[in-house]
């Protein structure tokens, strides 16, 4: 299998600290053709940024996630947009979103402060946003109604029905490890529902690896079995979905 794009991952994460050069110089190897790695701060954007000006094929996303707000200083996302303005291989505003998942997570509103700040430079800069939504599905999705960013909903978890009506909106859903995992009946179904140009294959590694490697660390190569299952749900060959979801991502990033 070739032309996998793996549309979001963390290669600045800690996991791979100590054989982050071993692992990313063998990807293009095991047919992983291009990657977005993704900050949630803005160091971590910086580091992201740094892995995308060292490999032809990786790109990065800058920005600030929900988990990571108590991060922010003033100025900082004029520090970002002014690198997503001046960097060629910044294509996205991410990490960014919502999560409500934790009682004590980052109050809802500044959440939401923050969040619409950066779809605001997103739309500014003509920029797709990689949009995290856990556990805060209305307001995510009220949010993008409002202010129609265009981007991708990633690792999205919510219904078939508010998928489409993302997908009316011009958005792009992805697609990772868990549409493979045993108790997958949602991810199964949404991506029966959606037309296959409108999905994205992602890792969100090192995390969520994909069935037969749940528990491991995740890497780009192992999106193969995520293309799996989506051709087995589409009927497609998993090649056929490397390379419909590899120019899906090509299209929303303006990759050439």
């Amino acid at each position: 299998m070739n032309n996998i794009f793996d549309t979001h991952a963390h290669y600045d994460d800690e996991a791979f600290l100590e054989d982050r050069e071993e692992v990313l110089g063998l990807l293009t190897t095991k047919g992983v053709s291009h990657v977005i790695t993704c900050g949630t701060d803005l160091m971590s954007s910086y580091r992201s940024l740094k892995l995308a000006q060292q490999y032809d094929f990786i790109y990065a996303a800058l920005g600030f996630h929900p988990e990571d707000i108590g991060e922010e200083r003033k100025g900082d996302l004029d520090v970002i947009k002014d690198l997503l303005v001046s960097e060629p291989k910044a294509v996205a505003v991410g990490e960014i979103g919502l999560d409500y998942h934790y009682e004590d997570g980052a109050p809802k509103e500044d959440q939401i402060d923050l969040f619409r700040r950066q779809i605001e430079i997103a739309n500014e800069l003509d920029l797709p946003v990689i949009v995290h939504d856990r556990d805060a599905h209305e307001d995510t999705f009220n949010i993008i109604k409002e202010l129609r960013p265009r981007g991708v909903i990633h690792c999205f978890s919510g219904s078939k029905e508010m998928a489409l009506e993302y997908v009316k909106f011009g958005m792009y859903i992805g697609v990772g490890g868990v549409v493979t995992f045993k108790n997958a009946r949602k991810a199964v179904e949404v991506v029966e529902a959606l037309p296959i140009e409108k999905i994205l294959l992602e890792t969100d590694c090192p995390y969520m690896a994909p069935t037969p490697h749940r528990g491991e660390r995740n890497d780009s190569s192992l999106i193969s079995f995520v293309a799996e299952k989506v051709g087995e749900i589409k009927n497609l060959t998993p090649q056929e979905v490397c390379d419909i979801t590899n120019q899906n991502a090509k299209t929303l990033f303006n990759i050439k």
